[in-house]
């Protein structure tokens, strides 16, 4: 071996030992986000950013869809979903199963069974969206509803805030 060969060796193992470890850090101390009556957006929001910091790829799946399930028709035309085969394909079901998971412990316990039979994660959040979320003309009826018994109250002088103190 000649000494250019040496050198080359030499700064091989210096490379491969200067190389930056990867690691994935996870915040276990954040607060679950739980959906409550009438906070929808602020839920969907918190819940976006849980999924997110947790693992990144779960949030994707919620809003693409899993894209290596792969699916076969039987001979009587019913879809079937083909196991998982290739290490991908694995992780990709875990990563449905975990944000499926995340999304189910979200809800309260009287409206889990009516989501719990969906398929994917993404199914899960458009069925919470559309039934908690609402459509822009509810939330503008709502509001216009708030704001006409708002501009309705009032406080007689008999009734007035000293009296409840």
């Amino acid at each position: 071996m000649t000494s250019s060969d040496e050198q080359h060796s030499q700064d091989d193992e210096v490379f491969t030992q200067i190389q930056p470890q990867i690691t994935t850090v996870t915040n276990t101390n954040a607060k679950f986000p739980y959906l409550k009556k009438g906070e929808y957006d602020i839920w969907a929001m918190k819940m976006q950013n849980y999924i997110t910091n947790s693992d990144l790829p779960c949030w994707n799946i919620v809003l693409n869809g899993n894209s290596r399930k792969k699916t076969t028709k039987d001979s009587n035309g019913n879809i079937k979903i083909c196991p998982p085969v290739s290490a991908e394909e694995h992780l990709a079901v875990q990563r449905e199963t975990k944000a499926r998971t995340t999304l189910l412990t979200a809800l309260p316990d009287d409206h889990m069974g009516d989501f719990y039979h969906l398929d994917d994660a993404k199914e899960i959040w458009l069925a919470i969206k559309a039934r908690f979320g609402g459509n822009e003309e509810s939330k503008k009826m709502q509001k216009s509803f708030l704001k006409q018994e708002f501009e309705e109250f009032k406080i007689t002088e008999a009734e007035g805030l000293h009296t409840c103190m």
